[in-house]
């Protein structure tokens, strides 16, 4: 059995693990049968070591293989090959369908790997002897849904308009989004979560709100951003602070969108000096929906948001609403 899962929502792609794991038996004797490796470094004869080798008092071995496919993909435009390329840009990784095809039936081998794209070399290669599975950020309706299947799961019972409101207040991280759908359901106990529940309990409200308004900016989507910014209003938080923020987020657009290729994870957190791996995917997906003279433009306009702000022009509330319409307007 073959299997690749990919995507940038881990907590889907995590979930779908499990599922395999739970299909290979008992729990303890899974784990025991269970090799983990990182595909950065690995050799394919690494690879035809661990996979080959026999269970121990059981049918089948996990072997479980973390971020290959992420050699394969696209650097400045051009595939980005492996040492001793071949003619495809594999190397010596053109043998592992091959090895697939000959592989123990013991053996059941997992490609895990995060955002990656469709024209991966060794994705394409693999993809028709691989049970492949992808999983996108959730987002809209595909988000709420999933809201209210989790509530469903649970026991519990959720309104639409909290379903809204937890949509565009945590966004498309999962693991955090089900951390505060637990801490709801606790607090509702036997009746629907309310939209009133969530303004009470969701953490780091102000931070998620921000998130909110600048992906609504970036993705053009004007009333939605016009409707969050009223939101932090009604939260009393103060329009200066609001400017600030987005003038931050805005910054950390433009050190992502300048990041060198190649840099690990924890470097590219360095980079940004963010805490949160949330703030990091956020600014790296935010990066994507700007080249540089559209960063340069927003920019331009917190800079006329500020002096008009400082010199009277306008009210600093109606100075961020024209502000956060006509970023809306970059990116139609």
């Amino acid at each position: 059995m073959f299997y690749i899962l990919y995507g940038q929502d881990d907590f889907s792609l995590n979930g779908a693990l499990e599922e395999i794991k739970a299909g290979l038996g008992d729990r303890e004797t899974v784990a025991t049968n269970t090799t983990r490796l990182e595909g950065q470094r690995l050799t394919l004869s690494e690879l035809r070591n661990k996979c080959g080798a026999a269970p121990f008092l059981s049918s089948q071995r996990l072997v479980i293989i973390d971020g290959l496919l992420g050699r394969f993909g696209e650097k400045q435009g051009k595939p980005r090959p492996s040492k001793g390329k071949t003619r495809d840009g594999l190397g010596e990784w053109e043998g592992l369908t091959d090895y697939v095809e000959q592989m123990p039936e013991t053996t059941v081998l997992v490609l895990v790997d995060g955002d990656v794209k469709s024209n991966n070399l060794l994705l394409k290669k693999l993809s028709s002897l691989a049970k492949v599975r992808g999983f996108p950020l959730l987002k809209g309706k595909s988000l709420e849904t999933w809201i209210r299947k989790r509530v469903k799961e649970e026991g519990g019972d959720i309104a639409p308009q909290a379903v809204n409101l937890l949509s565009e207040l945590i966004g498309g991280d999962l693991w955090a989004m089900d951390g505060e759908i637990q801490k709801l359901l606790l607090y509702s106990q036997e009746r629907p979560i309310s939209e009133h529940d969530v303004r009470q309990l969701v953490s780091c409200i102000q931070e998620a709100n921000i998130f909110a308004l600048v992906d609504a900016v970036a993705e053009g989507r004007t009333e939605l951003a016009q409707r969050v910014l009223h939101r932090l209003y009604d939260e009393g938080v103060a329009p200066t602070y609001v400017l600030t923020m987005i003038t931050r987020q805005f910054r950390l657009i433009a050190l992502a969108r300048d990041l060198k290729k190649g840099l690990s994870r924890l470097q590219i957190q360095d980079r940004l000096g963010l805490k949160h791996s949330y703030a990091v995917d956020k600014a790296l997906s935010q990066a994507k929906l700007y080249d540089f003279e559209g960063i340069k433009r927003a920019y331009d306009k917190l800079l006329e948001t500020d002096l008009a702000i400082k010199t009277g022009k306008y009210s600093d509330k109606l100075a961020l609403e024209v502000l956060v319409t006509e970023l809306a307007c970059l990116n139609p």
